[in-house]
C-alpha cells in the first residue's frame, strides 16, 4: 500500500512538472510572437533609383524625413546603375525579385506598365485632389492606355541659353521665333564662333533635342511624314546650310555643347537646367541668360526627369503613402533645389525660389509647354527612328521630306501597322 501511495505521489509530481514546463513553453511562444510583431510593426519598402551625387543625397534626405514622419512605413533606397535599371526590372519580374517603388526615366514608364509590372493607381489618383496641380506634360508621362501608373517626381526641360555680350555687340535681341533664331544665328557666326549648337547624336539625347522643333511646328511623333515634320527637319538643315551650326553636332552631347558655350565658341545653345551650376562654377564671369525656345506655330519643349512608380502587388497602399508624401508642396519645395531639378507641380513653381530667379523662372515658364516622349511601350525604337532622322537632316544626306517619310515607315513597322 505504501508502495502504491509512493508511486502515485511520484506520478503526480511528474505530471505537475510536465504541466509547468509545458506552460513555460507556451509563454515563450507568446513572447516570441509579440516580439516579432513589435520588430516588424513598420511595412518595409525598397526603392530602386539610379541617382548619384547630389541626387542620391537628396533622395536619402527625403526618405529619412518620410521614415521619421510616421511609424507605419519604412523606405530603404537601393542604388541601381542607370545602365542596369531597365534590365534589372525585366529580370526581377521573371525571378519575382522586384522593389516596391522605382524612380524611372519618364519615357520608360509605359514599357513596364505594358509588361504588367507596375500597379495601376488610377483609383487612388481619382480620389486625390492634388492631381490637378501638375503640369500637363509630367502628368501625361505617367499615363498609359488611359490609366495612371505613377506620379511625376522630378522634372526638367530645354530652353535657349545665349551669350548676352555677343548678342548685345551684334545688336540682337533674344530670339522668340524661328525666323529670329535663324537670323540671329547667322549674324553671330563669325570669328570662330558658331551661332547655335544643339546636341544631335544618334540616341535618346538627339531625340530629346529634336522634339521641341517638331512640336513647335505642330508636328506629331505618330505623323512624321507630315508637312509639319518636314518643316522641323528642314529648319535643322537650313541652319547647317547657313553655316550657323556645325555638322559636328551629330557627335555632340549636351555636356559638349555646354563646354563650347562656356568657352565662347558658341553664341547660343539648347540645353537644360542641369547646366546652370556648371556654368556658374566654371565661368563665373560669363555674361549669359536664357529664354524660351523660339517658336514656329507655338512654344514647345520636351520633358525630362523621372516618375515614381509602384510595383504591382507589392505593398501598393504603403507605397502610395510615400508617393503622396513626396508630392506634398511643402516637401517638394524643400527637396527639389537639392536635386537641382524643376518641380512638376504648378503651385510649387510659383514659389520665389523659381519665380524670382531670372534663369529658373524661364525654365518654369517653359514647363507648361514641356511634353513627354511618348508615352509608348516601344519608345526606344521610335526614338531611334527620330534621332536617325535628325542626323540625316544635319548631314543633308536626304531631303526633309524623305527623312520624314522613311522615319514614319519605321514607326509604322514598330507599331505593326505595316
Amino acid at each position: 500500500m505504501k508502495k502504491m501511495k509512493r508511486f502515485f505521489a511520484l506520478l503526480f509530481s511528474f505530471l505537475m512538472l510536465v504541466s509547468v514546463l509545458s506552460g513555460c513553453g507556451n509563454n515563450n511562444k507568446q513572447s516570441n510572437s509579440v516580439a516579432k510583431s513589435s520588430s516588424n510593426s513598420k511595412t518595409e519598402l525598397t526603392l530602386w533609383a539610379y541617382y548619384t551625387g547630389a541626387g542620391a543625397t537628396a533622395l536619402k534626405n527625403l526618405i529619412n524625413e518620410f521614415n521619421s514622419s510616421q511609424d507605419k512605413v519604412e523606405v530603404t533606397f537601393q542604388f541601381i546603375p542607370d545602365s542596369d535599371l531597365k534590365k534589372q526590372l525585366s529580370i526581377g519580374a521573371a525571378a519575382n525579385k522586384l522593389p516596391d517603388i522605382v524612380a524611372i526615366d519618364n519615357p520608360d514608364l509605359a514599357a513596364f506598365a505594358s509588361m504588367g509590372i507596375l500597379a495601376d493607381i488610377s483609383d487612388k489618383m481619382s480620389n486625390w485632389p492634388d492631381k490637378n496641380q501638375y503640369f500637363e506634360g509630367p502628368l501625361k508621362s505617367t499615363i498609359y492606355n488611359g490609366k495612371n501608373y505613377g506620379l511625376p517626381f522630378v522634372s526638367n526641360c530645354l530652353a535657349l541659353y545665349y551669350n548676352v555680350d555677343m548678342l548685345n555687340a551684334a545688336g540682337i535681341k533674344p530670339p522668340q521665333t524661328w525666323d529670329d533664331l535663324r537670323a540671329a544665328a547667322k549674324s553671330l557666326t563669325k570669328n570662330g564662333v558658331e551661332g547655335l549648337a544643339i546636341a544631335a547624336p544618334n540616341n535618346e539625347e538627339g531625340t530629346f533635342q529634336f522634339l521641341p522643333w517638331l512640336l513647335s511646328a505642330g508636328g506629331d511623333i505618330n505623323k512624321l511624314d507630315s508637312p509639319e515634320s518636314e518643316k522641323a527637319f528642314g529648319f535643322i538643315t537650313d541652319l547647317i546650310n547657313d553655316g550657323s551650326m556645325s555638322s559636328e553636332v551629330i557627335n555632340y552631347k549636351q555636356d559638349d555643347i555646354s563646354k563650347l558655350f562656356q568657352a565662347g565658341k558658341v553664341a547660343m545653345m539648347v540645353n537644360g537646367p542641369w547646366e546652370i551650376n556648371n556654368i556658374k562654377q566654371n565661368v563665373p564671369n560669363l555674361h549669359w541668360a536664357v529664354t524660351k525656345l523660339p517658336k514656329d506655330e507655338k512654344y514647345a519643349s520636351v520633358l525630362g526627369g523621372e516618375d515614381l512608380a509602384i510595383i504591382k502587388g507589392k505593398n501598393v497602399d504603403a507605397a502610395w503613402e510615400f508617393l503622396k508624401f513626396v508630392a506634398r508642396p511643402d516637401i517638394m519645395r524643400k527637396y527639389m533645389p537639392q536635386f537641382g531639378q524643376l518641380p512638376p507641380r504648378k503651385d510649387v513653381a510659383t514659389d520665389k525660389t523659381w519665380s524670382d530667379d531670372p534663369v529658373l523662372s524661364v525654365f518654369m515658364d517653359e514647363m507648361q509647354y514641356a511634353m513627354p516622349r511618348g508615352p509608348h511601350p516601344k519608345w526606344p525604337q521610335i526614338s531611334e527612328a527620330i534621332s536617325t532622322g535628325l542626323q540625316e537632316a544635319v548631314t543633308k544626306v536626304k531631303t526633309p521630306q524623305q527623312i520624314g517619310k522613311e522615319a514614319q515607315e519605321k514607326i509604322d513597322q514598330i507599331n505593326g501597322s505595316k
